[in-house]
């Protein structure tokens, strides 16, 4: 992750605060002193605390989470709005739409409403409607993507809100305290930095100020996306490894199924041609063993012609 340098920081007109008749005292610890009624930010806590805010933004991209952007004043809402899009997190540039997080399931019905409309029109629905009710239909449609249109990816809860100006967008950040959402937010020195997770003290009120920190924490998140994609690659890579193991051995148990086959089948070959020649084996002992017994009575009548001769 690149490393903030206070020059660059001091070039964008971050340092420069509110008049000092305006201050919040609990801002006093990033103020570094007042010069012509005006409070001049400590920069080096500027670009530490850039730097803790932007390793967890980055941790939460890599979670795979969404970061809600906030920033309804004019002189932030271009500025947001690309950068934002840039890294494809959701963003609110106009008014902040009340309940936007406690009433999210409401927001979604909103959002889900212009995805009918869309479908209407290519299917052909759209134009069996009446002209008025076109008309209708269309200023709807036109209001939802002005007002939501930046938010119809995001469809559960984001993991984090970054805020710019917080006095501007109270409602936003109560919302989010309410539902124990991390809050990001570049805070002034008339702003109360208690209502922060990660307090950014910055100008809030000059786009160059506003840009440069949107730029390193717009980069940290692509960082934290990238290296993401990476993991999930790695991941992928692994499990494709297994499955075409796991196919190999399954090609080698069928290529060797027919060898064992082929055994059985000499096997049951042979088996016939050894039972014949036991048989032929057996029958031919019976023989040998009937000569042996039939000798001696052949011999017997011999024996007594003889001795009749004798006599």
């Amino acid at each position: 992750m690149a490393l903030v340098e206070v020059k660059e920081l001091l070039d964008s007109g971050v340092h420069f605060g509110h008049l000092t008749r305006k201050w919040d005292p609990n801002m006093a610890p990033y103020i570094y002193m007042e010069r012509n009624g005006i409070h001049i930010i400590n920069l080096y806590k500027t670009a530490a605390k850039l730097e803790e805010a932007s390793e967890a933004l980055a941790k939460i991209a890599v979670s795979g989470r969404k970061i809600l952007f906030v920033a309804t004043k004019k002189q932030a809402k271009d500025i947001v709005s690309e950068k934002a899009g840039n890294v494809n997190m959701p963003y609110i540039t106009e008014r902040w739409p009340g309940g936007m997080l406690t009433n999210f399931v409401t927001i979604r019905k909103a959002v889900k409403k212009m995805a009918t409309i869309d479908r209407m029109k290519k299917d052909g629905t759209f134009l069996t409607l009446s002209k008025k009710e076109r008309l209708q239909v269309d200023r709807l449609r036109a209001k939802l993507e002005k007002n939501l249109g930046s938010i119809s990816d995001m469809t559960r809860l984001p993991g984090a809100l970054f805020v710019i100006d917080i006095k501007r967008e109270h409602i936003a950040i109560k919302e989010a305290q309410k539902l124990n959402i991390p809050i990001f937010a570049m805070v002034d020195t008339n702003s109360d930095p208690r209502q922060v997770d990660y307090v950014i003290p910055a100008n809030d009120d000059a786009s160059k100020s506003i840009e440069k920190i949107l730029t390193n924490v717009t980069d940290a998140i692509a960082e934290g996306l990238a290296a993401r994609k990476a993991e999930k690659d790695t991941q992928d890579a692994v499990k494709a490894s297994e499955a075409s193991k796991e196919v190999k051995a399954e090609a080698k148990v069928v290529v060797e199924a027919p060898e064992v086959k082929a055994e059985a089948k000499v096997e049951t070959k042979e088996a016939p041609k050894a039972k014949k020649a036991a048989a032929k084996k057996a029958v031919k002992a019976k023989k040998e063993a009937k000569v042996v017994v039939e000798a001696p009575v052949v011999e017997a009548p011999v024996v007594e012609a003889a001795k009749e001769e004798k006599k």
